[in-house]
Order: structure tokens, then C-alpha cells, then sequence
């Protein structure tokens, strides 16, 4: 009886498993260019139009409001896509003949780190910046992290999935990062 209740023990310690190693992994980033999303802040200029040029707030909805052409979708495109979609509509709208169009971004949406790090937040993006790179940003990991891996949440297009990412797999703004604690 006591080798039975030994067995199980032994059993139910061995399927113990380190907290996220069933995610699937992170994919890789699609290529081209980075694609806006709510909480992006642009710089919008449009030459000679002192006017309409300014900073412009990406909304919850994905879309800027500018004045005279009211909403435009920004979310899902790039900056240069922008750039020819209110282009084309100032042209369009007879508002301006050869309208001239830069958008860059000033302010990319926030990434989220939790878990075992010192100081767990919201914290500001920065471009090129990796899972390991996002752990020093939050005060690095605590004595308990591990240090193998991170988990991902990534908002996919259309709901967010969790993914396993090893440390040096490129944030992308929006993600909530998780340093798991390590078994003993």
C-alpha cells in the first residue's frame, strides 16, 4: 500500500511541468512594415497645409480624425499607406490638387510586462526592442524568474494568443510580456 501511494506521488511530481512550456512557440513577424494600431500617436504634415498638419491620436476604433475629412482608418496600415490614403482623399475631395503627405510615428503604443521582474508595468516601445531588452527595461528578473523563456500575448488581428518565446525574440508593441517563475 505504501509503495502504491509512492507511485502516485512520483507519478503526479513527474508530470509537473515548468509554467509555460505548453505554449506554442512565438511565429515569426510577418515581413514589411510596421502597422498601426490604436494608441499610436503620429505627426501628420502636409506641405504647405500648416492647418491640417499636427499630432494625431490612433483611437480604440483605429482611426484618426482629421479636420475636413473626418475619420480615416489608420489601424492595420502602415505609415506609408496612411500617407496615400489621406492623400488621395484631400485630392479626391477637392480639398488640395497635388497634396503632399508624411506620417511618422512619435509615440508607439505601450508593451506590457508582468510576472518576475522587479518592477512589473506598462511601459513605452521601443523599435527593435527584444523580450530581453523589454525585462531590463522593468528592472530585470527577480530570484525566482526563469530565465529560459517568456511568455507572449500577442494580439493577432482578430483575438490574442499566448505564445513561448526565447529571450531574444523581438517585442512588438502591445505585447504583454510574462517572466514565469522557475520549479525548484
Amino acid at each position: 500500500m505504501l509503495l502504491l501511494g509512492t507511485l502516485s506521488t512520483l507519478s503526479a511530481c513527474a508530470s509537473l511541468r515548468a509554467p509555460g512550456s505548453d505554449l506554442p512557440p512565438l511565429p515569426p513577424l510577418p515581413p514589411g512594415p510596421y502597422r498601426l494600431g490604436p494608441g499610436d500617436v503620429l505627426n501628420l504634415r502636409i506641405y504647405n497645409q500648416p492647418q491640417l498638419s499636427g499630432s494625431y491620436n490612433v483611437d480604440d476604433s483605429g482611426n484618426i480624425s482629421l479636420p475636413l475629412l473626418g475619420l480615416i482608418r489608420a489601424q492595420g496600415r502602415s505609415t506609408d499607406d496612411l500617407s496615400a490614403a489621406i492623400a488621395s482623399a484631400l485630392q479626391s475631395g477637392g480639398l488640395i490638387l497635388h497634396p503632399s503627405v508624411a506620417v511618422e510615428i512619435t509615440t508607439y503604443r505601450p508593451f506590457y510586462i508582468l510576472g518576475e521582474v522587479n518592477t512589473p508595468g506598462q511601459y513605452p516601445f521601443r523599435p527593435g526592442m527584444t523580450a530581453l531588452t523589454a525585462i531590463s527595461i522593468a528592472g530585470g528578473f527577480t530570484y525566482r524568474a526563469c530565465q529560459d523563456y517568456v511568455g507572449v500575448t500577442r494580439n493577432t488581428g482578430s483575438a490574442a494568443a499566448q505564445y513561448r518565446a526565447p529571450l531574444f525574440a523581438l517585442a512588438q508593441p502591445g505585447d504583454v510580456i510574462t517572466v514565469f517563475e522557475r520549479r525548484f
